[in-house]
């Protein structure tokens, strides 16, 4: 006759392992999303005429130009070059992030 009820072969023990790395790894990605968020991320455009540094957070925390970028008369090319200089910084943030998370989960996908 079989048994009713609760797991056979020890599963109680196989659940505390599973939560303790469970645990283990919100530790470890709380620990990488810190370290994160307090790094920088450079990228410039324009050959380096225009340089924007953004943190973790994905806040501005330095825009340096290169005084010949700078032309009244073509103010266009400027604010292009900013807006790439921003979204190739936001990228690499992006991209730095994902590799850290992806080596803590071990290629979990989408689970945490």
């Amino acid at each position: 006759m079989a048994k009713r009820g609760g797991f056979p072969g020890g599963m109680p023990g196989n659940m505390n392992n599973i939560m303790k790395q469970a645990q283990k790894m919100q530790k470890q990605m709380e620990q990488a999303q810190a370290e994160l968020e307090s790094s920088e991320y450079t990228a410039t455009s324009g050959g380096g005429a225009v340089e924007v540094t953004i943190s973790g957070t994905k806040e501005i925390t330095k825009i340096k130009l290169d005084p010949e970028v700078v032309d009244p008369d073509d103010i266009e090319m400027l604010e292009d070059l900013v807006m790439a200089a921003v979204n190739e910084a936001i990228r690499k943030m992006d991209e730095m992030s994902t590799q850290k998370m992806s080596k803590i989960t071990g290629g979990l996908g989408g689970l945490f």
